[in-house]
């Protein structure tokens, strides 16, 4: 077939959770289709693909993200009932390009991946009335916002945040339902999400098939439980990964280092910790300060760090979706300590796949136990790679074939 796939940032390199999903999608889907990628990118003038990507597209097209200052968002907010994340990349560059590809190449199915790009629907249907569409939900943003207000409510100084995700899930329920019911078929990334989004819009159970997050399981693999792949390992007893300034992951650090940190240095005052990820959000500026954290900002590659980590930690109290950076952990050989709320969306076992943890003292009591014992530690991660097999891309995304062939017909 002949695809249009929509993504908000470039998908190589994958820095982020959002890009690496895009990049294996394409990498899959480019088995057996031709592939058109229209793209927001960082920076102004002229760009050029990077080959990894170009030598999976059939073309490439990238219009720079949208300018869009503070006071201007801030405008948005107060002047239209619109959600801030249906603004966010709204972009006549990216419109004008969508318009003028589907005016003049042939296209089968277009792909919308996020919601954040949603805004083009109705342009696709102007150009191209009968053109199946396909949102790929990478959150059930409503519920997202639901649970970031409940984890910050009773936090004084987290008043402004509390009364942001009340208005935005107020009007996220309205848009993000539009969404849903303005397209032939939408894809989620776990059963809680999709279960969320059938509800939201009024569809019926099994209405959103399920398209896992899924990686390169080899590439991770040759870190191995030793990390014996690489050279210059940077080791640390915990780590955490992600994009710093994504709100549920400095909700998961900050708690971690307020309730959980504590606990383990009193009873082990030499264990070091690594929050490993691009642009620190400045809440987490105090962290810098506490004996045995590193912040390490961005990195070119999260493996060296798995590689030479005893542990893996996903203290999240706020997310909807699933978190590549779980399969990332468990496809390295990685004991994984977590909340529930960390491993929504995944079938593990408490215990054989993972170590769950619901509250800071049996957070603690997890990784205490698991530092204590390299033994049970490889044991776990080496179930957790059996798991993470799972994961692939090439296991999970011929699923949107049969999507795509059901769409057609």
């Amino acid at each position: 077939m002949d695809l249009l796939i929509l993504t908000p940032q470039l998908p190589y390199p994958a820095f982020q959770g959002t890009s690496l999903r895009n990049l294996n999608i394409i990498r899959g889907l480019a088995q057996s289709n031709r592939i058109t990628l229209l793209s927001l990118t960082e920076g102004s003038g002229p760009q050029v693909p990077p080959q990894e990507l170009a030598s999976l597209c059939t073309e490439i097209v990238m219009v720079p993200v949208p300018e869009r200052p503070f006071r201007r968002r801030l405008w948005q907010m107060v002047s239209t009932n619109q959600p801030d994340m249906a603004l966010r990349l709204l972009s006549s560059d990216f419109e004008s390009a969508l318009r003028e590809i589907l005016r003049r190449k042939p296209v089968d199915i277009a792909q919308i991946e996020g919601i954040e790009l949603a805004w083009t629907i109705s342009a696709i249907h102007e150009e191209r009335p009968a053109l199946p569409v396909l949102y790929d939900a990478h959150n059930a943003e409503t519920l997202l916002q639901v649970r970031a207000g409940a984890a910050d409510a009773g936090n004084i100084r987290r008043m402004p945040a509390v009364l942001y995700s009340k208005l935005q899930s107020a009007r996220l329920q309205s848009y993000e339902a539009q969404v849903v019911k303005a397209v032939n078929q939408v894809t989620a990334v776990s059963e809680a999400d999709s279960e969320a989004l059938e509800q939201l819009a009024g569809l019926s159970p099994g209405s959103i098939p399920v398209i896992p997050n899924s990686i390169d399981i080899a590439t991770y693999q040759l870190a191995g439980i030793s990390g014996g792949a690489y050279e210059g390992l940077f080791h640390f007893d915990i780590i955490f990964s992600g994009k710093m300034d994504y709100r549920p992951n400095v909700d998961a650090v900050l708690w971690f280092a307020d309730e959980v940190w504590p606990l383990l240095k009193a009873k082990n005052p030499a264990v070091t910790w690594a929050i490993v990820g691009q642009k620190p959000h400045s809440r987490l500026e105090r962290l810098r300060d506490l004996p045995g954290v590193t912040l390490t900002g961005f990195v070119p590659d999260i493996k060296p760090y798995l590689a030479g980590a005893k542990l893996f930690i996903m203290p999240f109290r706020v997310g909807s979706g699933t978190r590549l950076k779980l399969i990332e952990a468990l496809a390295a050989g990685k004991a994984v300590v977590s909340t529930p709320v960390g491993v929504e969306g995944f079938p593990v076992v408490d215990g054989r796949d993972v170590y769950l943890a619901e509250t800071a003292a049996a957070f603690a009591r997890g990784i205490l136990t698991l530092l204590d014992n390299p033994k049970q530690r490889a044991e776990l991660g080496r179930r957790g790679m059996k798991f993470a097999q799972n994961y692939d891309w090439r296991v999970v995304v011929p699923g949107f074939i049969q999507i795509y062939d059901s769409m057609v017909r």
